[in-house]
């Protein structure tokens, strides 16, 4: 009783506070906020879907308050393009959410940490080591190896004739690809499915990060943890870390026995660097989290999407799996490698269509403006609005992705062929087009973006050059459900179950 008492006082504190604070002058329009709730009853289970409802009423720039937080969401290529270039440098700061907080990840972590000296050095391991053209290079053989187990085990799916759950399998090859990468090893076995499962683990950390929690709307309930979920993050965050902790003394056990010249893959790398005084054990744990968290999903669920897309849509996936034969024919080679999708221009629409589409973090990850700020829709407007600091940022990637003024009338639906040459074959997701962000831009953009696009287009065309891809039986292409589940990455709803067959 004692309890209800006190979470009543400070509810009604919480309420007092936003009732004497003075409101602030010339902010972008928005709904009206409720006392207490702000704009939290139009969250909805889709946000992306929401709010980019709500900026059609409202403007490309517009406010909001979820519980006490004020948000400023962003939903037009020239608005986004003031956030991610114009005022980059005010506006790159993080809103870690309270999840992160466990263990005190959110001080560490390459994601949510300043810009600044630490921010920088952790870019730069990563980029030297693990995601820049010479690197991805020269591991390519890994990534050839690892989807070649992938393929070994849709075949024997094809010969039993079972049904495949297309993400599992794509974020089972992700992590063994990134387990390699850093480790050496497999983390992780296609046919686990426990609560004590590698992958399991990172899973659930990232289902707690971006579910929706109480204490990030209302920060002074912080301390009670309401929904547990600071708890259960940091139950699962410190299983990680334990099995990262025994890899790197492992590690170190065995480099006194032998001579180090080169380092033989990324966990040598930040050994050195801890003996160097670079890094400490704690911010390598951090690190490897984040790279498995960030980049396990992000390319499943693209698989997966795109998969679903082209079994709803026959010609396309006929197109698709034509031109890969057409690519390969004579090439004597047992998969598709690399270096074969360049030949593969549709193959590439295919992926840039599924991203516009199915962005894989759709509100991409939230921003905070470090201090007070100007920004106008757009740098033809003589008129700008005034951006508070502590303010989140949304960029709605997803809305971006389809508004008519830019992707026409069509945007809503499946149509690589937009980005064929002459139309929008020019326009790429890296960051220089703000009309197709599906990665960011500006100096946060995601930095395993080129190991994710090389994943994506590799597995997408071996699945589709080895197999045809069959729906169980009595499911037609028009009943693939294609809801979403709105998280850190925005996931179908229901798996997509196809049975492989072999196609050659």
């Amino acid at each position: 009783m004692a309890f209800e008492y006190l979470l009543m006082l400070f509810l009604l504190l919480i309420l007092l506070r936003h009732v004497l604070r003075k409101p602030l002058k010339n902010l972008p329009p928005g709904p009206r906020p409720l006392p207490l709730l702000g704009n939290l009853l139009q969250l909805g289970d889709l946000p992306h879907r929401s709010f980019a409802e709500l900026a059609r009423q409202h403007g490309p720039l517009m406010s909001l308050r979820l519980g006490v937080v004020p948000y400023l969401f962003v939903s037009s290529p020239a608005a986004a393009a003031q956030v991610l270039r114009k005022h980059d440098q005010v506006l790159s700061y993080r809103a870690p959410p309270d999840a992160l907080r466990a263990l005190d990840h959110y001080k560490l972590s390459m994601v949510h940490t300043p810009p600044g000296p630490a921010w920088r050095a952790l870019r730069k391991i990563c980029n030297s080591h693990i995601f820049n053209s010479q690197s991805l290079d020269q591991s390519q053989d890994l990534r050839q190896r690892k989807v070649r187990e992938l393929v070994s085990v849709l075949k024997e799916s094809a010969r039993k004739r079972e049904p495949v759950d297309v993400w599992r399998a794509a974020f089972t090859v992700t992590i063994n690809l990134l387990s390699n990468t850093i480790f050496s090893e497999d983390m992780t076995r296609y046919e686990e499915d426990s609560s004590g499962d590698f992958k399991h683990l990172v899973r659930q950390c990232m289902i707690e990060v971006a579910s929706p929690n109480i204490s990030d709307y209302f920060p002074l309930l912080r301390w009670l943890d309401l929904q547990g979920r600071r708890r259960r993050a940091t139950r699962d965050l410190q299983k990680l870390k334990d099995i990262f902790f025994a890899k790197m003394d492992d590690r170190q056990s065995s480099r006194k026995s032998r001579d180090i010249s080169e380092p033989e893959d990324f966990m040598d790398v930040v050994l050195d660097a801890m003996s160097a005084k670079e890094l400490d054990r704690p911010t390598v744990e951090a690190l490897l989290l984040d790279l498995f968290a960030a980049g396990s999903d992000t390319s499943s669920s693209t698989v997966e999407w795109a998969m679903a897309e082209l079994l709803r849509n026959p010609k396309a996936m006929e197109r698709a799996r034509e031109e890969v034969a057409a690519a390969m024919d004579g090439s004597g080679e047992d998969a598709v490698g690399e270096s074969d999708i360049a030949r593969m221009p549709y193959l590439q629409a295919v992926v840039k269509e599924t991203l516009r589409l199915h962005p894989p973090a759709p509100l991409l990850i939230p921003r905070r403006a470090s201090a007070t700020v100007d920004l106008a829709a757009d740098d033809e407007s003589k008129s700008s609005y005034t951006i508070p600091a502590g303010t989140r940022i949304m960029v709605n990637a997803w809305a971006i992705g389809r508004d008519p003024t830019t992707w026409g009338s069509d945007a809503d639906l499946f149509r690589p062929e937009r980005f064929a040459a002459g139309e929008r074959g020019h326009v790429e997701y890296k960051g220089q087009h703000m009309e197709f962000i599906p990665f960011g831009a500006g100096r946060r953009v995601c930095p395993g973006l080129p190991l994710a696009s090389r994943m994506m287009h590799l597995l997408i065309a071996n699945f589709i050059w080895f197999f045809e891809w069959r729906l169980p039986e009595g499911t037609l292409p028009a009943d693939i459900c294609m809801e979403e589940e709105f998280g850190l990455t925005l996931s179908k709803a229901e798996p997509l179950l196809a049975v492989p067959v072999l196609a050659k």
